[in-house]
């Protein structure tokens, strides 16, 4: 009994034992990794020492008004704390704030909703088309009750949801249905959907967003003339399904040929064999290059900018010129900074979820 308990925490002390080897071997288990461990070791002590006084120790938080951070030398939060509202939700009318806070929470609730397996299904079409009516709704009013307010003064964090669920949600479809043309036997289908995803490859997105904010409007009546946020959202769409739809071919392409004889072989029409054999396969195969791409585009959606849209950014530059605070620049970028690497953050957690669930599955 005396050498039950030393016995039963040897496996514990051993497996600890062998964590701390590893670790130790990776961080010194060279001069190189040396070198580089004590190099970052000093550039750590050196950093972080003055960057916790500026953020923390020395800095303004409540009460949030000007007076508070002139009275500081550290970062000045209490701006941040008092022009938040100005920043999530840009021009938006005032007394009417909830409705953006509540579509925010609408969209940002459907999309953790929809990264559970469970959840894909049929139906879960019907709850994001529910969802996007609601958003429109909400931000637009007429209905309800509900004051209307022009899509010119939407603004901040749901312009940044909406560009993005719309945009990689309407993008990726229509970048399946690309790739699939690209490689279609027909030279017809296969010449216009080559012309179209080079040509949108070899332009800047933002010579795209312009041609849909001030070519447009020169070379349509007014009358047909879409909405500035619809021509940016479809824009941001053509975009996106051009660059996926060649991440989507390559994953096309690096299907075995006995895939599509063995469907072949089973009696499956081609649409059936590419949406039941080959799409599963070759999207799964592309998963790290699609998350990169839709990575990307989340960041490009702050390029809406340059038409007059306001986004994240644009909400800050305009609350930063408010006259009576210090315009505390650092703050306020490192606050929306922190929004957009939640949102890509959280869209590659996803995706790594996806890759070990289709190993597993494997």
């Amino acid at each position: 009994m005396t050498f039950a308990a030393p016995l039963a925490r040897r496996p514990a002390e051993l497996s600890r034992r062998t964590r701390l080897r590893t670790l130790a071997s990776h961080l010194v288990g060279s001069p190189l990794n040396l070198a580089l461990t004590a190099a970052v070791a000093l550039a750590a002590l050196t950093v972080l020492p003055g960057l916790l006084r500026w953020a923390v120790l020395d800095a303004a938080f409540l009460p949030a008004t000007p007076e508070t951070c002139r009275a500081t030398t550290g970062a000045c939060w209490s701006f941040v704390l008092a022009k938040h509202s100005q920043i999530l939700f840009g021009i938006y009318p005032f007394d009417a704030r909830w409705r953006p806070a509540l579509a925010s929470a609408v969209l940002v609730g459907v999309l953790i909703y929809s990264v559970r397996p469970a959840a894909w299904r049929l139906s879960l079409t019907s709850i994001w088309a529910a969802a996007l009516v609601a958003v429109q709704i909400l931000m637009g009013g007429g209905v309800l009750g509900l004051t209307p307010v022009p899509t010119a003064m939407w603004g901040g964090l749901p312009i940044t949801l909406i560009l993005t669920v719309v945009a990689i949600g309407g993008g990726f479809p229509l970048a399946i249905l690309l790739a699939l043309a690209r490689r279609s036997e027909m030279p017809a289908i296969r010449l216009m959907s080559t012309v179209f995803i080079e040509a949108t490859r070899a332009l800047p997105l933002l010579s795209i967003l312009f041609i849909a904010s001030i070519m447009l409007p020169l070379l349509l009546p007014e009358a047909l003339l879409p909405d500035k946020l619809v021509r940016a959202v479809i824009a941001l769409l053509l975009f996106a399904s051009a660059y996926m739809a060649e991440v989507i071919r390559g994953g096309l392409q690096a299907m075995p040929k006995g895939q599509y004889e063995a469907a072949t072989a089973l009696g499956l029409s081609y649409w059936q064999t590419q949406r039941l054999v080959i799409l599963p396969q070759a999207i799964t195969l592309v998963i790290p290059a699609l998350t990169n791409t839709i990575i990307v585009m989340i960041k490009n959606t702050s390029l809406v900018l340059v038409v007059g849209l306001f986004d994240l950014i644009s909400s800050g530059k305009s609350a930063l010129a408010d006259p009576l605070w210090r315009s505390p620049a650092t703050e306020t970028y490192l606050f929306i900074s922190a929004i957009y690497f939640v949102l890509c953050f959280g869209f590659g957690r996803f995706a790594d979820m996806l890759e070990r669930r289709n190993k597993v599955a494997r």
